[in-house]
């Protein structure tokens, strides 16, 4: 069962991949049925059949990184139209568009607004949902601090700044679905932002 969430509107389907335990996450408009897939990240045989099932017409990515694209290829082959920012285009083996930041992606009758959030990567992306509490954060935000800054491209300083001035300005109750592990809100984390300057990541 992929079912995570269901409301009037949309449901958001959950699966976990690969050797990094990567969440892949379906976002579907319930009036029209149609989908879209955040994070091709493994297992693409398992990714297709859940893009076929749910309606799903493309394929967003949160940022580059190795463990959240290796279906890329073959999402790609079945049709599927993958986007991601400039800034991590190059870490693709290959997409088809460009997000950038502060865009409307319609799903259905969905609108997940787009929020450029470097740090972890240098065009990490995170997705909300608007006129819910969802926030898919990637790597960018997880259950105690950021995501690791220690790779090429992540810069502690800057993901710091995108927490401070881009997600913790979204209300407490906003459920935040991570690109791995445990889900946590916005009001959980945003009190630790100095705790987590303090201690460096």
């Amino acid at each position: 069962m992929t079912l995570l969430l269901a409301e009037t509107g949309y449901e958001v389907h959950a699966v976990v991949v690969g050797p990094m335990d990567n969440n892949v996450f379906v976002i579907r408009c319930t009036e029209t049925g149609d989908g879209v897939l955040i994070d091709a990240a493994n297992e693409h045989e398992r990714l297709l059949e859940l893009c076929s099932a749910l309606g799903v017409r493309r394929v967003i990515e949160t940022h580059g990184h190795w463990d959240h694209i290796q279906a890329v290829p073959a999402v790609r082959d079945a049709g599927y139209d993958v986007a991601v920012t400039a800034a991590d285009s190059e870490m693709l083996p290959t997409y088809d568009s460009i997000l950038e930041d502060d865009n409307v992606i319609e799903v259905g009758r969905l609108r997940l607004r787009t929020i450029a959030t470097p740090g972890h990567t240098r065009g990490s992306m995170c997705f909300a949902l608007e006129g819910s509490p969802l926030l898919f954060s990637g790597d960018t935000l997880f259950p105690g601090g950021p995501g690791n800054t220690s790779f090429e491209g992540g810069d502690f300083a800057t993901i710091i700044d995108s927490l401070d001035q881009r997600l913790f300005t979204y209300s407490a109750d906003t459920i935040v679905l991570p690109g791995h592990g445990n889900w946590t809100t916005i009001g959980n984390e945003r009190p630790h932002l100095q705790e987590w300057v303090d201690r460096g990541w």
